[in-house]
Formats: C-alpha cells, sequence, structure tokens
C-alpha cells in the first residue's frame, strides 16, 4: 500500500512539473514582450486543444499558445454548442456574492410578497435608469435593493444624498425618476450621507463601470437597462 501511494504521487508530480514549468514560460515570455502583461492573475488551460487561457485585472481575458509567442484578444466560441465560452467565463469571474452586499447602505423597495431578490447601482442622472425604472414597474413579487451610485459627476451626489436622507427614500426615488419630482423638505437628521461614498467604493471595488447594473440572488451581474421581460428571466434562474 505505502509503495501504491508513493507510485501515485510520482505520478502527479510527473503531471504537474511541466504544467508549472509551462506556465512559468508563458508569464516569463509574455511578461518579457507585453509589460503590461507583467502581473498575470491566472494562467489555465482553455477548452480548446493547445489554447491557454490568459487572465489578467481580474476579469480581462486573453488567450495564449504554450510559449507565450501569439496572443489572442476576443471571444472563444464553441460552434458545436453554440456557446460564448469567453462571455460565460466573465460573467462567472464578474458574479458577486449577493450575501455579501452592504444592504444597509441601500434602500428597499418591496412589491407583492417580496420574494425575489435584486440589487440595483443607479446615478439618479442616468437616462437608461430612468427607462429601466419604468420597465421595472411590471416586475411584481420582488424586493429590490437600491444602491445609490453617483457616478456622473457631482450633481449625482447632491441628488443622490437628497434622495437617500429623504424621509421616504423609495418614494422619493421613484418620484424622481418616474415623475421627474425633485425630493424636497428637510433631511433626516443625523443621515449617514457617508454611505453614497461607501456605494461608490463598492462599485469601484466590482469594476461597476455604468449604471444600471444588476446584481441577483444567484451572483449572476447584469450591466445595462434590460427589460422587464429578461429580468424575470434572470429572477427565474436566480432562483
Amino acid at each position: 500500500m505505502r509503495f501504491s501511494k508513493i507510485g501515485a504521487t510520482l505520478c502527479l508530480l510527473a503531471v504537474a512539473l511541466p504544467a508549472l514549468a509551462q506556465e512559468a514560460a508563458i508569464r516569463k515570455n509574455l511578461g518579457e514582450r507585453i509589460p503590461q502583461l507583467l502581473k498575470i492573475d491566472e494562467v489555465s488551460k482553455s477548452p480548446m486543444p493547445g489554447l491557454y487561457e490568459i487572465r489578467v485585472n481580474g476579469t480581462d481575458i486573453f488567450y495564449t499558445d504554450a510559449e507565450g509567442n501569439f496572443l489572442i484578444q476576443g471571444s472563444l466560441i464553441d460552434t458545436r454548442a453554440r456557446r460564448n465560452l469567453t462571455e460565460e467565463r466573465v460573467e462567472k469571474l464578474s458574479a458577486v456574492s449577493f450575501d455579501s452586499l452592504p444592504l444597509k447602505d441601500a434602500f428597499t423597495i418591496v412589491r407583492g410578497n417580496g420574494k425575489r431578490k435584486l440589487a440595483v447601482f443607479e446615478d439618479p442622472n442616468c437616462g437608461y435608469c430612468k427607462r429601466f425604472e419604468r420597465d421595472l414597474q411590471s416586475v411584481n413579487n420582488i424586493t429590490i435593493h437600491m444602491f445609490l451610485y453617483p457616478i456622473l459627476g457631482p450633481d449625482s451626489v447632491e441628488k443622490s444624498r437628497s434622495i437617500w436622507c429623504a424621509k421616504d427614500p423609495g418614494r422619493a426615488w421613484q418620484d424622481y425618476m418616474l415623475r421627474d419630482q425633485a425630493p424636497s423638505g428637510a433631511m433626516v437628521p443625523g443621515c449617514d450621507v457617508d454611505a453614497i461614498a461607501r456605494n461608490v467604493a463598492l462599485g469601484r471595488k466590482h469594476r461597476i463601470s455604468g449604471t444600471p447594473t444588476l446584481i441577483f440572488a444567484d451572483g449572476s451581474r447584469v450591466p445595462g437597462a434590460i427589460r422587464a421581460a429578461q429580468v424575470e428571466k434572470y429572477l427565474a434562474d436566480a432562483n
């Protein structure tokens, strides 16, 4: 039994050592020839024989050969399954744990039984967000955690603070986004306006570069103002 374990270990080493040497060669060659790729997060085999995936900056995907002599930027398509493997990989890498979101820095809107969950990052000055909000009105039985994410300038920050510090932030948000009614009245005493800055820092951490950005209960992230039917599909998949 002891010798069989030793043999198995040696077999694993025989496979692992060439793979490590190959990865080292890829990192060395690409790092020397393309300095921007000095900090490679991960090197792994792609589904295509002889092609290796290079991951940098968290979610940026490139492909190379076994020695790093060639670099490919673009999508790897599985023609038999008709799947964009690169897109699927980026979506997986971009996923955000819903349970890790600081919900105390968001206000909540509940419709129907509220069983389905959705987190949204939006800027009050974002035209696409306003279109998305109109479509979202037809989605029922949902709890929406709204993270104000003012990235379009100082006016967005001021409006976000006014909405966040309103007596009813959810109503103030919908009044502005759906009816173009600016928040009015005094702010709630002791309102934690630092929550807005924390939201911006959180979004940058997760590389959220545009609004709206949607995060579903299963961690999947969807950028852009998708239609209500698409929201329904993602909600169904997430639950």
